[in-house]
């Protein structure tokens, strides 16, 4: 007779099995369409975010490319040192404060949130990223530069410190007073909590 199998390691084997197949990621498209159209949509257009989003583009958009590569790189060399002036001042902000409850609140389905601004500028994050523009990747790119409805959904991949298998969902934020798109949102989503 087997040992009898928990339901947590099937659940576990489940997910295994259908992040190895090739079909996986569509497996996963329509409940991570339907969270990112529904969910986190709402929480990304909370007035916090909206309002840092609009400062922020006050601020950075008139920056050219110089500018930006020297806040990504300001940042970058932060991450690892004892000073972090650009870094503590974006998690001590109110849209980081927000977002930081927002992925405590999810019980692990999110494993982490970003909003960027016009030019994919960090403007608040849940937890610290590894850089400060995402302007030139498709999470920023598939959603900012696609319009007010575009959904980007990035590929199933396994967190190699977590070993969650997760997808980085990506969606516009707009201005409810004026419609434009000023900004977006990434959301890491914990696959096995879907």
């Amino acid at each position: 007779m087997s040992k009898p199998t928990t339901l947590a390691a099937l659940s576990l084997a489940a997910i295994l099995s259908l992040v190895a197949a090739p079909h996986a990621q569509d497996e996963f498209t329509a409940p991570l369409t339907e969270l990112a159209k529904g969910e986190i949509t709402a929480f990304a257009a909370d007035p916090i975010v909206v309002a840092a989003i609009v400062a922020q583009n006050a601020v950075t958009g008139s920056y050219d490319q110089a500018q930006i590569d020297a806040l990504d790189t300001q940042w970058r060399a932060e991450v690892g040192a004892a000073s972090k002036p650009l870094i503590d001042a974006t998690l001590a902000n109110a849209a980081s404060q927000y977002l930081a409850g927002v992925q405590d609140a999810s019980a692990g389905k999110y494993t982490e949130i970003f909003v960027m601004d016009a030019k994919g500028l960090n403007v608040g994050q849940s937890t610290l990223t590894s850089d400060y523009w995402q302007g030139d990747e498709d999470k920023f790119t598939m959603s900012f530069g696609a319009g007010a409805d575009a959904v980007h959904i990035g590929e199933i991949e396994q967190d190699e410190s977590t070993q969650i298998f997760q997808s980085q969902v990506s969606v516009p934020i707009s201005d409810p007073a004026t419609g434009a798109v000023i900004g977006a949102v990434t959301v890491g989503v914990d696959v096995s909590m879907l």
